[in-house]
């Protein structure tokens, strides 16, 4: 790049109290704008060995300042932090996780896919809280317990992941405090969780520095583990000597790539990129080839399925495999970025040791490059190996260096490695055949992304009755302007958020369709609970899965007074046994709604304005409410009749699939509104809205806050 003609750095000094996750570029003095016009004038090489001389002093002094204790990252037991380069969260929901045909997890099977993809990972972080969690009063330490076989499960699973090498995170919130308090502070709780299934390392979401409690109890009960925030911007860089890893937000898409803040203050700590919404991570992955550091390959986001690119995919592995084959080079103080380059655009840094040297090349330009690309000091007898390729090369040598040319993809890759006269390196040749079977430009591959497919699942229609059933009101046919949005947090709006309809072609957060519907006829209540005992008397019921199953009744039956309050703890396989039983059927999700709203839009069921007398008070207590009686707020019917549409209680209707996700649309919500965080499942009063539940296994499915109706053709 050319010099500024502007200012000059080499009388620039660093403050001690640098702030943010990233430090200043060479040719940038601290507390400049990060945005500027004219950062193609900025002379990186020409700046590099000032800014390298004034970031080793800052480091040492800012260590001392912030009492750096490095003791956790010698101990042999936690060292493989250090080596851990792809990180994956896991949703349990996950298909490829966890078949619900079988009620088995499938641990090989997600793995092999990873494998086969993208080269696999080194740890995963096995969600199983967020976002269903606020649906009902279970707090993130009930969850834990509703997985299939409990903590015994989850240790297999844990033990399934060591099987084939990988470590395994259970995840931490500290907002979580809205649900039912429990008995003990959550380090302590955590700390059972980790001692009864052997996980080996503990992420805190949202946590800006997970507290040392974590690991000091974790360490009471025998088992060390690795503590994982999601930041440390708040928390001060003092966390680092008992953090060992964290997260980090997507990194600038700038020329000049970054250097993080964490890695460079102690190099042993692994931070992993996590920008779960991109849909190209050139950047990324460069970002963390260049910083020696991790990324956290996360495709199922809470439902949201955002895979990898094909070309995103070969370039992980190809990355991931050059860092765990040098895991010991970009670990020490010896690092060197921004090490000098030949090509405008292209950046390297120098992982250096006594046997060797890695130069780790990114070019940041938007086109290919072919000529020289670096040059590095010669020592004859030295040997150069291509790594990035698998192949040995000979340089040209001239003035004592070596010279290097080749070409690079347009934001692609390089790296060298020079290996010292007599260096025996273990490993080496299996390891350049294994790079050597990948070789290739990468921009031959795919790089377009696509939203995954959804279908619902088939409904299949009762017999066509003449007249209602009981208890059920007719509906008639109609062209309905059917018009819902989901309200699920995370995923913004974009293509692939939320469900997809019959008539859509992608899953979107948005929706509106004009919906030809068929006569039906809809349960007047939802069930009840005497509804559902005369189901379960009647036919002996008795799902395979029984956890959970009616967890609120008390030896068999309701207990006394609840008969006319909805059902709840039933999943939606219970719930279509109820209905096969009574011959009907759980409604279509745009027949819930027009049963709700009738033909006039309006925002709920007995109109535009909210009513406090047409639904039940909503709740704030940390403990769930007991429901109301279904009959219990006549001022709440839709325009057909139909009662507790809205507040009683959440109710199932349609379920989509793909080849990751299955969710069901739920309707109507509930009284129960925990309040100490945003990050619970939102409400969904109003009769625009839907949410979308996460679906498991029964166990962990069934909840207090949803239940169920019916209908029938007509």
């Amino acid at each position: 790049m050319t010099s500024s003609p502007h200012r000059t750095t080499t009388d620039v000094k660093f403050s001690h109290a640098l702030t943010g996750p990233y430090l200043p570029t060479p040719g940038k003095a601290p507390g400049w704008p990060f945005q500027e016009m004219g950062r193609w004038t900025i002379d990186v090489a020409g700046a590099a060995d000032a800014w390298l001389t004034g970031l080793r002093e800052w480091r040492r002094e800012h260590r001392l300042r912030i009492g750096l204790d490095d003791s956790l990252y010698r101990r042999e037991d936690l060292a493989w932090s250090q080596r851990n380069f792809v990180h994956a969260l896991v949703m349990v929901e996950d298909l490829f996780f966890f078949d619900p045909d079988t009620g088995r997890y499938t641990v090989d099977r997600y793995l092999d896919d990873l494998e086969a993809r993208f080269g696999g990972v080194d740890s995963v972080l096995l969600w199983y809280i967020y976002p269903n969690i606020g649906v009902d009063d279970r707090g993130q330490f009930d969850l834990v317990h509703d997985l299939p076989g409990d903590l015994d499960g989850l240790r297999q699973v844990v033990d399934d992941f060591h099987e084939r090498g990988v470590k395994v995170f259970l995840p931490t919130m500290p907002w979580d405090h809205g649900t039912r308090e429990g008995d003990a502070p959550d380090w302590e709780r955590m700390a059972d969780i980790v001692a009864a299934t052997g996980a080996d390392g503990i992420n805190g979401d949202t946590y800006s520095g997970v507290p040392r409690a974590f690991h000091v109890a974790c360490e009471a009960r025998g088992r060390a583990v690795v503590l994982q925030p999601e930041s440390t911007a708040q928390a001060g860089d003092h966390i680092l000597s008992w953090n060992l890893q964290s997260w980090t937000k997507r990194v600038p898409n700038e020329s000049i790539p970054t250097v993080l803040k964490l890695k460079w203050v102690e190099p042993r700590h692994i931070v992993q990129i996590e920008n779960r919404w991109s849909r190209e991570r050139w950047s990324d992955l460069q970002h963390a080839f260049f910083n020696g550091i991790g990324y956290v390959a996360w495709e199922n986001v809470f439902g949201f399925v955002n895979m990898l690119t094909q070309r995103d995919a070969a370039t992980l592995r190809r990355v991931a495999m050059i860092q765990r084959q040098f895991a010991a080079l970009m670990t020490t103080d010896d690092w060197v970025p921004y090490a000098p380059t030949l090509q405008a655009g292209v950046f390297a840094s120098r992982f250096p040791s006594r046997d060797m040297t890695l130069w780790a090349l990114i070019n940041r330009q938007e086109y290919a490059l072919d000529g020289d690309l670096i040059e590095v000091p010669h020592v004859e007898g030295a040997r150069y190996l291509d790594v990035w390729n698998g192949c040995e090369v000979t340089p040209r040598i001239a003035r004592d260096q070596a010279v290097f040319d080749g070409a690079m993809d347009a934001r692609g890759f390089a790296a060298l490695v020079q290996v010292m006269p007599g260096a025996d390196v273990e490993g080496l040749a299996a390891f350049l055949r294994e790079m050597a079977a990948h070789a290739g430009s990468l921009a031959d591959l795919p790089a377009t992304w696509a939203p995954a497919v959804q279908a619902v699942e088939p409904v299949a229609a009762t017999r066509a009755y003449c007249t209602s059933p009981e208890g059920m009101i007719a509906i008639p046919a109609t062209t309905f302007d059917f018009a819902v949005h989901g309200v699920v947090i995370e995923g913004y709006a974009a293509e692939g958020v939320d469900v997809q309809y019959p008539w859509e072609p992608s899953p979107r957060r948005f929706h509106r369709h004009r919906v030809d519907i068929a006569a039906f006829a809809i349960d007047r209540f939802p069930v009840t609970n005497a509804d559902y005992k005369a189901f379960v008397d009647a036919t002996g019921y008795a799902p395979a899965d029984r956890h959970n199953f009616l967890r609120h009744w008390h030896d068999g039956s309701p207990v006394p007074g609840s008969g006319r309050q909805p059902v709840v703890w039933v999943g939606v396989e219970d719930a279509r046994a109820y209905a096969e039983w009574a011959g009907k059927r759980l409604p279509r999700e745009w027949e819930w709604q027009y049963a709700a709203q009738g033909d006039d839009g309006r925002r709920y069921p007995w109109g535009d304005a909210w009513d406090e007398q047409a639904a039940p008070a909503p709740s704030l207590a940390r403990d769930m409410p007991a429901l109301s009686d279904v009959d219990s707020h006549p001022a709440g019917a839709s325009p057909f009749g139909v009662m507790a549409m809205t507040g009683h209680v959440w109710q199932w209707t349609d379920v989509y699939r793909d080849r990751h996700v299955r969710a069901a649309v739920v309707r109507g919500g509930s009284p129960y509104q925990p309040h100490s965080s945003h990050w619970y499942f939102p409400q969904g009063y109003a009769l625009d809205q839907h949410g979308k539940y996460l679906l498991m296994a029964p166990s962990k499915d069934r909840s207090g806050g949803i239940g169920f109706r019916c209908v029938v053709d007509l």
